[in-house]
């Protein structure tokens, strides 16, 4: 439902290319994983038959749980830590130039993984055999998303810490300009400006811009124009669509995960949503069509799916290979429905994710109201 559309009449050389091979290095793929030393200090990883490919060795900014290609390591040598990129061939770079953002080193992205020059404090990317693809000379760079990523030139770093301090990364940027570039670090859009968040596998490139009222688009340096779904617009579109016109109790069934988590007065519970749904009809009916009144204060809230909630391996193709949400895939949507009484302040919520067959009911809480 949700795989990228190309027209192929309008779709340049480099993009197909970008498309042909990704199919076939998914083909490819041997994920090994990460498995812990006897003392559960230091981590080494494994192949798909448990055959040791990497004794444990490494430790602090490892984040990886799986290997497909390049990763970022910490390695304790002598009373000090070694900060490098390793490749599957064994290939050993980028020393004490990890890219890390909230004490969190960058995990790869379809085979590649951003890296920081200390010296000029700009950013760069290298492929998955080790080559750098985009040199280092952006102050900000998005991962890789469809073979394509946003870059940052000409800003200046604000830190939010009144005062710079050594050891501090939480800042923003201010000024600059944003393009849409490929892995080969050529531009596609020289204007790439945009608030919301994109579907960058939805791309569509046309001749005309793209009128879909869920799509942003924005033209190319070849003169064509490159569209993409916004997230929040779908989702509101589809919530329009299949929940707030009726609400059956099929269409509530229908537009749930097959087994739904919500807050009870002691803990969070998880059960099959058939037996949720039966006894929680009527106020899950009433929640949505409170949407629909004038007046009633909920906003839209994106973000991706909780690791810490949902960690069973069903939702394993939620996460990447450093355990974090794919929300560039899977958002989550969480409809916050705001009761402000004269004595008393609440909120609902009803928690979406986009899935393979469509946005999905997953989690809820509900304290207006009581649920069974």
């Amino acid at each position: 439902m949700y795989h990228y559309i190309l027209s192929m009449k309008y779709v340049p050389l480099l993009l197909l290319s970008i498309i042909l091979n990704s199919a076939v290095y998914a083909q490819k793929r041997d994920t090994w994983t990460a498995f812990w030393n006897q003392d559960t200090t230091l981590i080494g990883f494994k192949d798909a038959q448990g055959k040791v490919k990497i004794e444990p060795k490494f430790m602090g900014l490892t984040t990886a749980g799986k290997f497909d290609d390049i990763m970022a390591v910490t390695e304790p040598v002598k009373d000090t830590w070694a900060n490098y990129y390793q490749t599957k061939s064994g290939r050993i770079l980028g020393r004490d130039s990890l890219y890390v953002f909230d004490n969190t080193a960058d995990c790869e992205s379809e085979g590649f993984i951003r890296f920081h020059d200390p010296k000029t404090d700009k950013v760069g990317m290298f492929n998955r055999k080790g080559d750098i693809v985009i040199p280092a000379e952006y102050n900000g760079l998005t991962p890789v998303r469809n073979g394509m990523a946003i870059a940052l030139k000409g800003a200046k770093k604000k830190y939010w810490d009144k005062d710079k301090h050594d050891g501090c990364n939480h800042y923003s940027w201010t000024g600059g300009t944003e393009v849409l570039i490929d892995t080969n670090n050529r531009v596609l859009v020289a204007d790439f400006t945009y608030n919301g968040q994109l579907n960058f596998f939805s791309l569509k490139v046309t001749a005309q811009p793209n009128t879909d009222p869920i799509r942003k688009h924005f033209k190319g340096l070849n003169g064509q124009y490159y569209s993409f779904i916004d997230f929040e617009l779908e989702f509101k579109q589809w919530l329009q669509q299949n929940l707030l016109q009726q609400c059956t109790k099929k269409d509530l069934l229908a537009a749930t995960y097959e087994k739904i988590t919500w807050e009870a007065p002691d803990d969070w519970r998880t059960e099959p949503k058939t037996a949720f749904i039966d006894r929680n009809v009527e106020l899950l009916q009433s929640k949505f069509k409170e949407l629909s009144k004038a007046g009633t204060d909920y906003a839209i809230s994106r973000d991706g799916l909780n690791p810490f909630m949902f960690a069973e391996k069903e939702f394993e193709s939620y996460y990447n290979n450093c355990g974090e949400a794919k929300d560039w895939l899977y958002p989550t949507m969480d409809i916050i429905i705001t009761h402000n009484d004269e004595d008393h302040f609440s909120q609902d919520h009803l928690e979406f994710l986009r899935t393979e067959q469509g946005y999905k009911l997953i989690c809820v809480t509900i304290r207006k109201g009581t649920i069974r």
